[in-house]
């Protein structure tokens, strides 16, 4: 028997956690594709095939779809990663490829938090160096260059990986980590950087959440950039319920599948 074809759209913590649970779960009846953007030099490791790279826009993707026989499609990609999804949506719609999509449930905000919550990165550059003189920015490698005209403000800047070019900052400090963090570790940078305002977008999840409680803790402000509009569609918040969408797919109605 042919096993039916997934596509994952990954790059998160949670596609790499749904690849493992489709994997285990459902074996070789089903194949399991995880494409990555290639942003991160060293991914985690993922079970099933791995694509690394664009897809050349909508038109590509769909073409993708259609021409590798991908049954169903699940865009687990980061809450800021806008232009894929709308991409995904798309070319799904195009190829009439069914799509789910696994959105990281937001932080909630306490009564104690800080937060003045900006439109987008652009407001946040704006903001930060209104509200504090040592900024712990957490905004991904791929925005780090909205802050280049910022003076007045020296930066922490955590990324996963050392930026492959100069960081495009007048005055900064870099550490490098991978999530998931602790809140222990969120305190000592905190303390040892004398921070007081964090800069990072809105993503939600447990993996960073510790520094939005740190901050709390030390009644800090934070500069919140609130997530793009999600794109229709189906969606879900936990990889469970996504795999519990797959196994209610008539993917593995024997009955329907051809040798």
């Amino acid at each position: 028997m042919s096993p039916e074809r997934l596509l994952i759209l990954g790059g998160t913590a949670e596609a790499a956690a749904l690849a493992q649970g489709a994997v285990a779960r459902f074996g070789d009846r089903l194949h399991v594709t995880t494409s990555l953007a290639g942003r991160t030099e060293r991914p985690g490791p993922i079970p099933g095939e791995i694509r690394i790279g664009g897809f050349g826009g909508t038109s590509g993707l769909a073409a993708y779809l259609t021409e590798c026989g991908i049954d169903r499609l699940i865009d687990a990609t980061h809450p800021f990663a806008a232009r894929i999804s709308a991409a995904a949506r798309l070319a799904c719609e195009v190829a009439g490829v069914p799509r789910l999509m696994v959105v990281r449930p937001p932080w909630r905000r306490h009564p104690m938090d800080r937060w003045i919550e900006v439109g987008d990165m652009a407001a946040a550059a704006a903001t930060v160096g209104r509200v504090g003189r040592r900024a712990w920015l957490t905004v991904g490698a791929s925005e780090i260059g909205r802050f280049s005209a910022v003076t007045g403000v020296h930066f922490l800047v955590r990324l996963i990986d050392p930026p492959r070019r100069g960081v495009p900052l007048r005055s900064y400090r870099l550490v490098v980590g991978r999530g998931p963090f602790g809140l222990a570790e969120e305190r000592r940078l905190f303390a040892r950087h004398a921070i007081d305002v964090l800069v990072c977008k809105a993503s939600g999840g447990a993996a960073t959440e510790a520094k939005i409680v740190a901050a709390r803790e030390l009644g800090l402000p934070v500069v919140m950039v609130q997530r793009p509009r999600m794109e229709p569609g189906e969606a879900v918040d936990s990889v469970a319920k996504a795999l519990e969408w797959l196994a209610r797919a008539d993917l593995f109605d024997e009955a329907k599948r051809v040798s």
